[in-house]
């Protein structure tokens, strides 16, 4: 039943741990709050490279760790007192595909600069480059505060 109130916009972050996530996640709520949006912060996981070993891994629960990961991503980004209002995904998959899949429809995206993947020199992070090249609502790419790129910091 439509009551003729417009939905909230929304808004993902995408979330890792990393210092430019944490970033991204206060820029998101920031932006929520000044346009009365919601934000959804999405945590992707995949099995790791070498799954298989299953004597190594028995037992352990992936998904659920992911969870425990989001949340104190979450509690480590946020200041006492922010509202807890943020919806939390946990998804199965390759980062940049599930922020892409997640932010169908959403108002924004909103990533950090770089996560917690490899060749950390690189200005972009793989999954920032590839959502900013492919999403289909706009993308907002937070810098972890505090860090410079390229020779005059710009």
């Amino acid at each position: 039943m439509n009551d003729g109130r417009a939905a909230a916009p929304r808004i993902v972050v995408g979330v890792d741990g990393s210092e430019s996530s944490g970033a991204a996640v206060r820029w998101a709520v920031g932006q929520a709050r000044l346009i009365g949006g919601v934000v959804e912060a999405v945590l992707a996981w995949e099995y790791p490279r070498w799954y298989g070993m299953g004597a190594v891994v028995a037992g352990f629960d992936f998904e659920g760790n992911a969870a425990t990961a989001l949340s104190e991503a979450l509690d480590e980004a946020l200041e006492p007192g922010v509202p807890s209002g943020i919806r939390r995904r946990v998804v199965f998959g390759h980062p940049a595909a599930a922020l892409l899949e997640a932010s169908r429809g959403a108002e924004l995206l909103v990533v950090g600069d770089r996560g917690h993947g490899g060749f950390t020199e690189a200005l972009l992070g793989s999954v920032t480059q590839h959502v900013v090249q492919h999403a289909s609502c706009p993308v907002v790419v937070v810098r972890e505060p505090g860090r410079t790129h390229g020779p005059g910091g710009s």
